[in-house]
């Protein structure tokens, strides 16, 4: 019954990365049929992710009130009618509108399974988990990329997506029995039962923050979404604007990042198991650093493209690494009020930065990009480092 669980929980996984790369891919196509600024992506993008941070910062009391399971179907299903409503929609405004809900969900399905695997599964289905969300992120730029080479428009591609979400979500329903047969502490493999997290009292925002290395752990959280959620926006109109890929090919390539992260994730899952999860975060670091180099030179394609495979590949292993850690440094009881933080400030950093990037980009040069990221790479290592020593004595 609980390797049935699991399987659900990769499926959540893979709903989980779905919509999260198709605006960037839509976005060269969609700003000039809905008359937008480049930089107009940035506010969606925004909405979305500060909707994102209001469930996750709720996550610690829905989740012990009414369950992982149920929080994770209702969060799906909000998420799936979002993004049809995106598919109707033939104005900005209207996009504006639809983030709402489309945060909203996504906040409550992230921060609840990720807790829950922090919990009670090894480090390597950590990653292995987070290599599905890559899975469906690297999946809908190739759905998006088919629907608009076949004349159907962007509207197409939202509205396919959508339609894969309602069928994860109803599924997610139908598996709600499961969640509560293994949530009883009679059951071995949840030892640590969810019945039982679920009654400890939510912690405040000041006990949580006032936790030793929990800040700076939640500005490292900060950079590194903020560094991924830029890649993963601007990516496409990077190579079309300065490799002169055309916008069909640009989203074709730009899921190479998405394939970066989910074969990295792969591989980590395997690499846990010899090395710990403080050594591949470093890893990681560097690997991205490397890539950041290679998309300095935009005047060489493929080495942007080459750039952008590294990049996923270094953020493979960093953001199911640090989760994993979280109920080791910080406590089991803490793990939930301390991942809906960490989420909460993941989304902030995806939330903020890629609109200061949008700016940049229309008034003064897009060519930035890499410039861009290394800046929140060297802060997410200080950070990174500064969680390590402050937690050394607990972990």
């Amino acid at each position: 019954m609980f390797g049935l669980l699991i399987a659900i929980i990769y499926l959540s996984f893979i709903s989980l990365g779905l919509p999260d790369s198709l605006l960037g891919a839509a976005w060269p196509v969609m700003r000039v049929e809905l008359d937008a600024p480049v930089s107009y992506a940035g506010i969606i993008s925004m909405l979305i992710c500060a909707c994102t941070i209001v469930s996750s910062l709720l996550s610690d009391r829905l989740t012990k009130k009414f369950g992982t399971g149920l929080v994770t179907a209702v969060s799906v299903a909000i998420t799936a009618g979002a993004l049809i409503c995106f598919s109707l929609s033939n104005a900005f405004w209207m996009l504006v509108v639809f983030a709402v809900p489309y945060g909203l969900g996504a906040g409550g399905v992230d921060a609840s399974l990720n807790n829950y695997v922090a919990l009670h599964l090894k480090s390597r289905h950590m990653s292995w988990l987070h290599c599905m969300w890559g899975v469906g992120a690297a999946v809908s730029p190739y759905v998006m990329s088919f629907a608009l080479t076949n004349g159907e428009g962007w509207n197409q591609g939202y509205l396919i997506v959508g339609i894969i979400q309602i069928c994860i979500s109803a599924l997610l329903f139908v598996s709600l029995p499961i969640w509560k047969k293994c949530a009883k502490p009679s059951v071995e493999q949840c030892s640590d039962s969810t019945a039982t997290m679920e009654k400890l009292k939510p912690l405040s925002f000041k006990e949580i923050v006032s936790t030793r290395g929990a800040v700076a752990c939640f500005i490292c959280f900060f950079c590194y979404c903020a560094l991924e959620q830029t890649t993963m926006l601007w990516a496409s109109s990077y190579m079309v604007t300065f490799n002169g890929i055309n916008a069909e090919d640009a989203a074709k390539f730009a899921s190479m990042f998405f394939i970066g992260i989910t074969v990295g994730r792969g591989i980590n899952g395997f690499l846990t198991i010899k090395f710990g999860d403080r050594t591949l975060i470093r890893v990681g670091q560097f690997i991205i650093l490397i890539g950041a180099v290679f998309i300095i030179i935009p005047s060489v394609w493929a080495l942007t493209v080459i750039g952008f495979i590294l990049i996923g590949l270094g953020c493979a292993p960093i953001y199911p690494c640090i989760i994993h850690m979280t109920p080791q440094l910080f406590g089991e009881d803490k793990s939930q009020a301390l991942i809906g933080v960490q989420m909460a400030s993941a989304y902030l950093g995806s939330c903020l930065v890629p609109p200061v990037y949008g700016l940049i980009a229309d008034n003064l040069s897009g060519y930035a990009l890499p410039y861009f990221l290394l800046a929140f790479l060297v802060l997410m290592i200080v950070m990174h480092e500064t969680v390590v020593t402050k937690t050394r004595r607990k972990s």
